[in-house]
């Protein structure tokens, strides 16, 4: 749809670094046709405060007129020919996108557990006998009940945990329900873990 007298952005010239806006970026376009070099760099000192103005948060940078020179050069194109007061050969380096993370590609084969509690299970599963084994076995058993109470899977009864920690360990792992005994996991702890997971 044209409508005669309206000028919308998406029909303008995309801005280099739309934070300062497109009167600023005009600024910028006059100073580079300025006739002196004088000139040219008395205009972009002009810039530059009011580009401060604009985004005056960049003061909290230890380097802060290092950036503002470097987006100065950025929004001139390259074009502005003056004496420029810092070095500006690195500024292109601000468009840089940083690299992707690489994801873990593990595969969890039990989501409510979590890789963590896989990699604890093939470790208790390969332990000896021993006071160590029982020690990560007690808290192991104690995470699985936690996580199944947060993750709302079914059942989260001591059973279910027993049966879980039997069949994911070939049936190295036994607990025997007479003698052993849960912590205790309050609904505060569960709810504590349901916020943790929302944060990340």
């Amino acid at each position: 749809m044209d409508i005669q007298g309206l000028d919308y952005n998406t029909q303008r010239e995309k801005l280099i670094m739309p934070e300062y806006g497109r009167e600023i970026q005009g600024m910028v376009d006059y100073a580079v046709t300025l006739p002196s070099r004088e000139e040219r760099l008395k205009c972009a000192k002009a810039i530059i405060k009011i580009m401060l103005t604009k985004v005056p948060q960049i003061r909290d940078n230890a380097n802060y007129e290092q950036t503002l020179w470097d987006h100065l050069y950025l929004m001139s194109d390259k074009q502005l020919d003056i004496d420029w007061p810092f070095d500006v050969s690195n500024a292109e380096k601000i468009h840089n996108k940083p690299q992707a993370v690489p994801l873990p590609q593990n595969h969890i084969k039990l989501r409510h557990y979590g890789h963590l509690v896989e990699e604890l299970l093939a470790k208790v599963k390969a332990m000896p006998e021993g006071d160590e084994r029982k020690e990560l076995v007690r808290r192991l058993a104690n995470q699985m009940k936690r996580d199944l109470l947060t993750w709302g899977h079914g059942s989260a009864d001591d059973e279910k945990v027993a049966d879980d920690l039997a069949r994911l360990t070939d049936g190295v792992i036994q607990l025997d329900l007479r003698k052993f005994r849960f912590g205790r996991i309050t609904a505060l702890t569960v709810e504590d873990g349901k916020k943790s997971r929302r944060r990340k």
